[in-house]
Protein backbone atom coordinates (compact mmCIF):
# COMPACT_ATOMS: atom_id res chain seq x y z
CA UNK A 1 0.00 0.00 0.00
CA UNK A 2 1.06 3.59 -0.52
CA UNK A 3 0.00 6.97 0.80
CA UNK A 4 0.33 8.53 -2.67
CA UNK A 5 -3.01 10.16 -3.54
CA UNK A 6 -4.81 8.52 -6.43
CA UNK A 7 -5.50 10.52 -9.59
CA UNK A 8 -6.75 9.78 -13.10
CA UNK A 9 -5.22 10.68 -16.45
CA UNK A 10 -8.48 11.52 -18.20
CA UNK A 11 -6.95 11.80 -21.70
CA UNK A 12 -3.96 10.08 -23.28
CA UNK A 13 -3.06 8.22 -26.48
CA UNK A 14 -1.54 4.88 -25.54
CA UNK A 15 -1.95 3.48 -29.07
CA UNK A 16 0.52 5.99 -30.52
CA UNK A 17 3.86 4.61 -31.75
CA UNK A 18 5.71 6.45 -28.97
CA UNK A 19 4.57 3.72 -26.56
CA UNK A 20 5.10 0.66 -28.76
CA UNK A 21 6.61 -2.15 -26.72
CA UNK A 22 6.58 -0.12 -23.51
CA UNK A 23 2.98 -0.17 -22.32
CA UNK A 24 3.54 -2.44 -19.34
CA UNK A 25 6.28 -0.14 -18.05
CA UNK A 26 4.25 2.99 -18.81
CA UNK A 27 1.30 1.67 -16.81
CA UNK A 28 3.60 0.62 -13.97
CA UNK A 29 5.14 4.10 -13.93
CA UNK A 30 1.66 5.57 -13.72
CA UNK A 31 0.71 3.37 -10.78
CA UNK A 32 3.89 4.36 -8.93
CA UNK A 33 2.91 8.02 -9.35
CA UNK A 34 -0.62 7.39 -8.05
CA UNK A 35 -2.21 7.46 -11.51
CA UNK A 36 -4.47 4.45 -11.10
CA UNK A 37 -6.71 5.03 -14.13
CA UNK A 38 -6.29 6.42 -17.61
CA UNK A 39 -8.56 6.98 -20.60
CA UNK A 40 -6.86 6.31 -23.91
CA UNK A 41 -8.44 8.13 -26.83
CA UNK A 42 -9.18 6.84 -30.31
CA UNK A 43 -8.74 9.65 -32.86
CA UNK A 44 -9.63 7.70 -36.03
CA UNK A 45 -12.35 5.07 -35.93
CA UNK A 46 -10.32 2.67 -38.07
CA UNK A 47 -7.93 2.50 -35.11
CA UNK A 48 -10.69 1.68 -32.61
CA UNK A 49 -9.92 -2.07 -32.50
CA UNK A 50 -6.33 -1.38 -31.44
CA UNK A 51 -7.37 1.18 -28.84
CA UNK A 52 -10.03 -1.16 -27.50
CA UNK A 53 -7.48 -3.98 -27.25
CA UNK A 54 -5.26 -1.85 -25.01
CA UNK A 55 -8.16 -1.21 -22.64
CA UNK A 56 -9.10 -4.89 -22.64
CA UNK A 57 -5.54 -5.95 -21.85
CA UNK A 58 -4.87 -3.49 -19.02
CA UNK A 59 -7.19 -3.18 -16.04
CA UNK A 60 -6.45 0.53 -15.30
CA UNK A 61 -7.16 1.61 -18.89
CA UNK A 62 -10.50 2.76 -20.31
CA UNK A 63 -11.06 4.24 -23.74
CA UNK A 64 -13.12 6.63 -25.85
CA UNK A 65 -13.84 6.54 -29.58
CA UNK A 66 -14.31 9.27 -32.15
CA UNK A 67 -12.83 11.16 -35.09
CA UNK A 68 -10.40 13.97 -34.30
CA UNK A 69 -11.36 17.22 -36.05
CA UNK A 70 -7.98 17.41 -37.80
CA UNK A 71 -8.78 14.03 -39.38
CA UNK A 72 -12.43 14.73 -40.18
CA UNK A 73 -11.80 15.50 -43.85
CA UNK A 74 -9.57 12.45 -44.41
CA UNK A 75 -11.66 9.84 -42.61
CA UNK A 76 -15.10 8.46 -43.44
CA UNK A 77 -17.67 10.54 -41.60
CA UNK A 78 -18.71 8.59 -38.51
CA UNK A 79 -22.41 7.89 -38.27
CA UNK A 80 -24.33 8.36 -35.05
CA UNK A 81 -25.30 4.68 -35.10
CA UNK A 82 -21.67 3.64 -35.53
CA UNK A 83 -20.59 5.68 -32.52
CA UNK A 84 -23.47 4.34 -30.43
CA UNK A 85 -22.53 0.77 -31.33
CA UNK A 86 -18.90 1.30 -30.30
CA UNK A 87 -20.05 2.83 -27.02
CA UNK A 88 -21.66 -0.45 -25.98
CA UNK A 89 -18.27 -1.91 -25.06
CA UNK A 90 -18.01 -2.05 -21.26
CA UNK A 91 -14.73 -0.11 -21.20
CA UNK A 92 -15.73 2.56 -23.75
CA UNK A 93 -16.50 5.48 -21.47
CA UNK A 94 -16.60 8.56 -23.74
CA UNK A 95 -17.43 9.89 -27.21
CA UNK A 96 -14.51 11.57 -29.01
CA UNK A 97 -12.28 13.21 -29.20
CA UNK A 98 -14.14 15.49 -31.53
CA UNK A 99 -14.39 19.26 -31.83
CA UNK A 100 -13.00 21.98 -34.07
CA UNK A 101 -9.43 22.87 -35.01
CA UNK A 102 -9.00 25.92 -37.23
CA UNK A 103 -5.29 26.31 -36.49
CA UNK A 104 -4.07 23.76 -39.02
CA UNK A 105 -7.28 22.61 -40.70
CA UNK A 106 -9.56 25.62 -41.08
CA UNK A 107 -10.22 24.60 -44.69
CA UNK A 108 -12.26 21.65 -43.41
CA UNK A 109 -14.35 23.72 -40.96
CA UNK A 110 -17.68 22.67 -42.47
CA UNK A 111 -16.99 18.93 -42.31
CA UNK A 112 -15.56 19.34 -38.80
CA UNK A 113 -18.77 20.99 -37.67
CA UNK A 114 -20.88 18.26 -39.25
CA UNK A 115 -18.74 15.59 -37.55
CA UNK A 116 -18.98 17.39 -34.22
CA UNK A 117 -22.77 17.46 -34.33
CA UNK A 118 -22.88 13.72 -35.01
CA UNK A 119 -20.64 13.06 -32.02
CA UNK A 120 -22.87 15.25 -29.86
CA UNK A 121 -25.91 13.24 -30.95
CA UNK A 122 -24.12 10.02 -29.97
CA UNK A 123 -23.13 11.46 -26.59
CA UNK A 124 -26.72 12.52 -25.97
CA UNK A 125 -28.05 9.08 -26.91
CA UNK A 126 -25.52 7.03 -24.93
CA UNK A 127 -25.20 9.27 -21.89
CA UNK A 128 -21.40 9.14 -22.25
CA UNK A 129 -19.42 12.38 -21.97
CA UNK A 130 -18.38 14.20 -25.11
CA UNK A 131 -14.63 14.87 -25.32
CA UNK A 132 -13.89 18.18 -27.06
CA UNK A 133 -10.73 19.36 -28.78
CA UNK A 134 -10.85 23.12 -29.43
CA UNK A 135 -8.17 25.20 -31.12
CA UNK A 136 -8.61 28.63 -32.67
CA UNK A 137 -12.35 28.01 -32.97
CA UNK A 138 -13.77 29.39 -29.73
CA UNK A 139 -16.78 31.17 -31.19
CA UNK A 140 -17.97 28.25 -33.32
CA UNK A 141 -17.37 25.72 -30.54
CA UNK A 142 -19.37 27.78 -28.05
CA UNK A 143 -22.17 28.33 -30.56
CA UNK A 144 -22.50 24.68 -31.57
CA UNK A 145 -22.24 23.28 -28.06
CA UNK A 146 -24.90 25.73 -26.88
CA UNK A 147 -27.23 25.14 -29.83
CA UNK A 148 -27.00 21.40 -29.42
CA UNK A 149 -27.50 21.55 -25.67
CA UNK A 150 -30.81 23.32 -26.28
CA UNK A 151 -31.82 20.35 -28.42
CA UNK A 152 -31.17 17.96 -25.55
CA UNK A 153 -28.76 17.86 -22.63
CA UNK A 154 -25.47 15.98 -22.75
CA UNK A 155 -22.28 15.98 -20.69
CA UNK A 156 -18.90 17.16 -21.92
CA UNK A 157 -15.27 17.82 -21.03
CA UNK A 158 -13.17 20.47 -22.74
CA UNK A 159 -10.03 18.38 -23.06
CA UNK A 160 -6.61 20.02 -22.70
CA UNK A 161 -8.34 23.33 -22.16
CA UNK A 162 -6.15 26.19 -23.39
CA UNK A 163 -8.71 28.51 -24.99
CA UNK A 164 -10.00 31.87 -23.81
CA UNK A 165 -12.07 32.84 -20.81
CA UNK A 166 -15.18 33.26 -22.98
CA UNK A 167 -15.21 29.63 -24.08
CA UNK A 168 -14.47 28.51 -20.53
CA UNK A 169 -17.49 30.43 -19.25
CA UNK A 170 -19.73 29.14 -22.04
CA UNK A 171 -18.72 25.55 -21.27
CA UNK A 172 -19.14 25.96 -17.52
CA UNK A 173 -22.53 27.60 -18.00
CA UNK A 174 -23.64 24.44 -19.82
CA UNK A 175 -22.50 22.30 -16.89
CA UNK A 176 -19.39 21.05 -18.68
CA UNK A 177 -15.91 20.31 -17.31
CA UNK A 178 -12.47 21.78 -18.03
CA UNK A 179 -9.41 19.51 -18.11
CA UNK A 180 -5.95 20.70 -17.11
CA UNK A 181 -3.04 19.44 -19.20
CA UNK A 182 0.67 20.10 -18.92
CA UNK A 183 0.11 23.45 -20.64
CA UNK A 184 -1.38 24.74 -17.39
CA UNK A 185 1.97 24.03 -15.68
CA UNK A 186 4.10 25.91 -18.23
CA UNK A 187 5.75 29.01 -16.70
CA UNK A 188 4.15 31.39 -19.23
CA UNK A 189 0.61 30.02 -18.75
CA UNK A 190 -0.47 32.33 -15.92
CA UNK A 191 -3.45 33.64 -17.92
CA UNK A 192 -4.65 30.07 -18.41
CA UNK A 193 -4.14 29.27 -14.72
CA UNK A 194 -6.27 32.33 -13.89
CA UNK A 195 -9.07 30.94 -16.08
CA UNK A 196 -8.93 27.65 -14.21
CA UNK A 197 -8.81 29.42 -10.83
CA UNK A 198 -12.09 31.17 -11.68
CA UNK A 199 -13.82 27.84 -12.40
CA UNK A 200 -15.64 25.74 -9.80
CA UNK A 201 -13.36 23.06 -8.38
CA UNK A 202 -16.06 20.46 -9.01
CA UNK A 203 -15.67 20.92 -12.79
CA UNK A 204 -11.93 20.24 -13.05
CA UNK A 205 -10.16 17.17 -14.43
CA UNK A 206 -6.48 16.49 -15.09
CA UNK A 207 -4.83 14.80 -18.05
CA UNK A 208 -1.61 14.43 -19.98
CA UNK A 209 -2.61 14.21 -23.67
CA UNK A 210 0.42 11.91 -23.74
CA UNK A 211 2.68 11.55 -25.64
CA UNK A 212 2.32 15.33 -26.10
CA UNK A 213 2.63 18.39 -23.83
CA UNK A 214 4.76 17.02 -21.02
CA UNK A 215 4.66 19.33 -17.98
CA UNK A 216 7.80 20.58 -16.25
CA UNK A 217 10.23 19.08 -15.36
CA UNK A 218 9.77 16.84 -18.41
CA UNK A 219 8.80 19.51 -20.94
CA UNK A 220 10.10 18.75 -24.42
CA UNK A 221 10.24 15.01 -23.74
CA UNK A 222 7.73 12.26 -24.37
CA UNK A 223 4.81 12.66 -22.02
CA UNK A 224 3.28 9.68 -20.20
CA UNK A 225 0.37 9.16 -17.80
CA UNK A 226 2.63 9.20 -14.72
CA UNK A 227 3.29 12.87 -15.37
CA UNK A 228 -0.35 13.71 -14.62
CA UNK A 229 0.94 14.10 -11.07
CA UNK A 230 3.03 17.13 -12.04
CA UNK A 231 0.04 18.89 -13.58
CA UNK A 232 -2.13 17.95 -10.60
CA UNK A 233 0.40 19.46 -8.20
CA UNK A 234 0.24 22.71 -10.15
CA UNK A 235 -3.55 22.44 -10.09
CA UNK A 236 -3.47 22.14 -6.31
CA UNK A 237 -1.50 25.41 -6.17
CA UNK A 238 -3.97 27.12 -8.49
CA UNK A 239 -6.90 26.21 -6.25
CA UNK A 240 -5.07 26.73 -2.96
CA UNK A 241 -5.50 23.12 -1.91
CA UNK A 242 -3.18 20.44 -0.67
CA UNK A 243 -2.22 17.89 -3.30
CA UNK A 244 -4.24 15.23 -1.52
CA UNK A 245 -7.32 17.47 -1.45
CA UNK A 246 -7.02 18.42 -5.11
CA UNK A 247 -6.47 14.79 -6.10
CA UNK A 248 -9.56 13.71 -4.17
CA UNK A 249 -11.70 16.43 -5.77
CA UNK A 250 -10.60 15.58 -9.30
CA UNK A 251 -11.26 11.89 -8.61
CA UNK A 252 -14.79 12.75 -7.53
CA UNK A 253 -15.21 14.83 -10.67
CA UNK A 254 -13.98 12.05 -12.92
CA UNK A 255 -16.30 9.54 -11.27
CA UNK A 256 -19.22 11.90 -11.75
CA UNK A 257 -18.53 12.66 -15.41
CA UNK A 258 -17.14 9.29 -16.48
CA UNK A 259 -19.66 7.37 -14.40
CA UNK A 260 -19.45 4.31 -16.65
CA UNK A 261 -15.79 3.87 -15.66
CA UNK A 262 -16.69 4.24 -11.99
CA UNK A 263 -19.45 1.66 -12.31
CA UNK A 264 -17.12 -0.75 -14.13
CA UNK A 265 -14.58 -0.52 -11.31
CA UNK A 266 -17.23 -0.96 -8.64
CA UNK A 267 -18.46 -4.13 -10.34
CA UNK A 268 -14.99 -5.57 -10.95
Amino acid sequence: MTDTPEITDSHCHLDFPDFDGHLDQIIANAAAAGVTRMVTICTRLRNEPAVRAIAEAHAPVFYAAGTHPMSAAQEPLATVDELIALARHPKCVGIGETGLDYHYTADSAEIQQHSLRRHIAAARDTGLPLIIHARDADADIARILTEEHRNGAYSCVMHCFSSGAGLARAALDLGFYLSMSGIAAFPKSQELRDIFAAAPIDRILVETDAPYLAPPPHRGKRNEPAYTAHTARKGAEVFGLSYAEFAARTQENFDRLFSKAARFEAAA
